[in-house]
């Protein structure tokens, strides 16, 4: 990683209570490295220059760092490259980290770079979070569900319940969102959660606007 691309995300995640020491910097660093490598043969992700991945999958991802208890146990719907379970991981290691996702290289991506970081209590399932036998098996088992774009929100907060523990929290990462909109969406569709907490942020570097959506289950 570039010294200028590191300054920036040591200063930037600081926003977030997050203090990088030298550890993470090189996890973050190999898994900057190995996403490059990997994005020349599978599509990974768009975005493709050590900035834009500093930015908007690095610091995104460490944007949720704030709400996530210090040993929680997360499922991340729809992870994608990692995003934002492995960057959480790396930061907050008491985690008990499952990333799930519905295309198989983007899974083997996922394990290969758990591997190399020598990321403990992570887990990658492949699979759709509808899916049967995923419910199964992992039902009930978590304080907090994740999604980073992933579907839209109603969806999410359905395929979301069954994974949570009792009074669980649901974090939706979206971009800009009407909060009215949200309001309507829990009450007439009477889906069993209470919007806790809208956070809305701006990307450093960007004109990305983000949105934090926190709901608890009820």
């Amino acid at each position: 990683m570039e010294i200028e691309n590191q300054k920036i995300l040591i200063e930037e995640a600081k926003a977030f209570g997050v203090c990088l020491d030298k550890e993470a910097i090189k996890r973050f660093d190999t898994y900057l490295r190995e996403l490059l490598k990997w994005n020349q043969k599978i599509n990974l992700t768009a975005i493709r220059s050590e900035k834009g991945i500093v930015l908007k999958h690095f610091l995104d991802s460490l944007s949720v760092k704030p709400y996530l208890p210090e040993q929680s146990c997360v499922l991340d719907i729809g992870s994608g490259a990692g995003f934002p379970g492995i960057p959480l991981k790396i930061v907050q290691p008491a985690l008990r980290m499952t990333l799930i996702d519905s295309v198989h290289k983007k899974v083997d991506f996922q394990k290969h770079v758990i591997r190399m970081l020598g990321l403990r209590g992570t887990e990658a399932t492949h699979g759709r979070a509808q899916d049967g036998e995923i419910v199964q098996n992992l039902g009930g088992r978590f304080d907090i569900t994740l999604s980073r774009a992933f579907s839209d929100l109603r969806t999410f907060l359905v395929l979301s319940f069954p994974f949570l523990k009792r009074g669980g929290t649901a974090i939706a990462m979206r971009g800009e969102t009407d909060t009215k909109e949200i309001g309507l969406l829990t009450e007439t569709e009477a889906i069993p959660y209470r919007l806790t907490r809208v956070v809305k942020l701006a990307l450093p570097f960007s004109h990305f606007k983000r949105t934090i959506l926190l709901f608890e289950e009820i």
